[in-house]
């Protein structure tokens, strides 16, 4: 029996799974790589599983599905169609750990899946515990299953915790470079464009989350998530803009010690701590020099300009459903914006009203959150029409 780990990799043709299959690449010996699935990139999805030979692969547009199977099945690597199977995939007993790289919303019930059938889970989808982080923790609990972040800032509050986990935490300090509008007023942010927000100036990342980002809406899905991943509480979580992203995220101790991890803007040593822990693997991965970042600045979000960020507070704080709604109205927005049919201070505006008329509910359950994700799309996009 191989004693190499086999990854199944949620969303093999992003941002994440591509740079996942960089680094499982780098390590022949540690990984292979057991599923590949995609939403639509198949012609991707294809070149990948012939390259890595996964037992299987999932294409969920299942309009791509015969043109998969054609070049794929005389490889002997089996080729599966929609969403259920994305779900259903997750259960091979073939599986030792699940990283989960789909957008948005849809990686809620396949992680749900992993984690029933104890599969470890490195985690690059924050919305699945930004909507239902109590739930999915509770679940880990019961089943014995670790959560491994993979979002650069979470996996830097990991690695300060390392050895430490026997201390309690005063406070972590999440950082946010600030995107391509820091600084910005109102008044310039009300006529920007799609062009110009998806140019982050450190990370190269997929559209919604370069949106995100440039709303700080990404910041503000990260706060929740880290209060489910971590254990904490809203008033245990800072975020201070730090925008040459060297700095990834700081934990302070009850003794007023500050650890902090850095290093170059490289998501391959997140994703690699993630598959790797508690080992760390030697990589080729460029190094951070101090004598080429002389200055590293810090300063506090504006939360009156972006208010993405200040809402998602709200929203943890808030509870229950809250941030399933302020998320899944982030979502319509979002796609809206790229869309052009919205303005990028109107995407904000929009969360707000959906936080105000969607139905609250203190202590859901799944369901609650599938019905509450739903609603909440509906009622974004008729808003949305209204201002056509």
């Amino acid at each position: 029996m191989s004693d190499k780990k086999r990854v199944a990799i949620l969303g093999s043709t992003g941002s994440i799974g591509t740079q996942t299959l960089d680094v499982i690449k780098s390590h022949p010996d540690k990984f292979e790589v057991e599923v590949l699935t995609a939403q639509n990139n198949c012609d991707l999805l294809i070149q990948q599983a012939l390259e890595f030979k996964p037992n299987c692969v999932v294409i969920v547009n299942e309009s791509h599905y015969e043109k998969v199977k054609e070049v794929l099945l005389p490889q002997d690597i089996k080729v599966y169609a929609g969403e259920k199977a994305l779900s259903q995939v997750v259960e091979m007993d073939s599986i030792d750990v699940v990283l989960t790289a789909l957008v948005g919303y849809s990686g809620l019930i396949p992680t749900i899946k992993a984690i029933e059938n104890g599969k470890q889970i490195a985690l690059a989808n924050k919305e699945t515990l930004v909507v239902a982080g109590e739930l999915v923790t509770k679940l880990a609990r019961e089943k014995g299953v670790n959560i491994y972040p993979v979002d650069s800032e979470h996996s830097a509050i990991f690695q300060c915790l390392v050895g430490e986990f026997h201390n309690p935490i005063e406070k972590i300090i999440l950082t946010a470079s600030g995107g391509p509008f820091r600084g910005k007023d109102r008044k310039f942010l009300a006529s920007v464009t799609k062009e110009q927000a998806l140019k982050h100036p450190n990370w190269d990342m997929g559209a919604k989350i370069t949106i995100d980002s440039a709303s700080l809406m990404n910041k503000g899905l990260e706060v929740i998530e880290a209060k489910w991943l971590f254990g904490l509480k809203t008033e245990q979580i800072d975020v201070i803009v730090h925008p040459q992203s060297i700095v990834h995220s700081l934990v302070q101790f009850e003794d007023g010690s500050i650890k902090a991890q850095l290093g170059l803007p490289d998501m391959r040593i997140p994703i690699q701590f993630a598959l790797s822990y508690p080992d760390r693997y030697k990589s080729d991965f460029p190094r951070f020099n101090f004598a080429q970042y002389p200055n590293l600045t810090f300063e506090q979000p504006d939360m009156e300009t972006f208010q993405n960020l200040r809402l998602a507070f709200d929203a943890l704080e808030k509870g229950g459903n809250a941030p399933c709604i302020l998320n899944a109205a982030n979502e319509i927005v979002v796609a809206a914006f790229l869309r052009d049919e919205v303005g990028f201070l109107e995407m904000s505006d929009l969360i707000a009203a959906a936080l105000d008329e969607v139905k609250f509910i203190s202590q859901p359950k799944l369901g609650d959150f599938v019905e509450t994700d739903r609603l909440t799309r509906i009622f974004t996009e008729e808003l949305i029409k209204r201002k056509k």
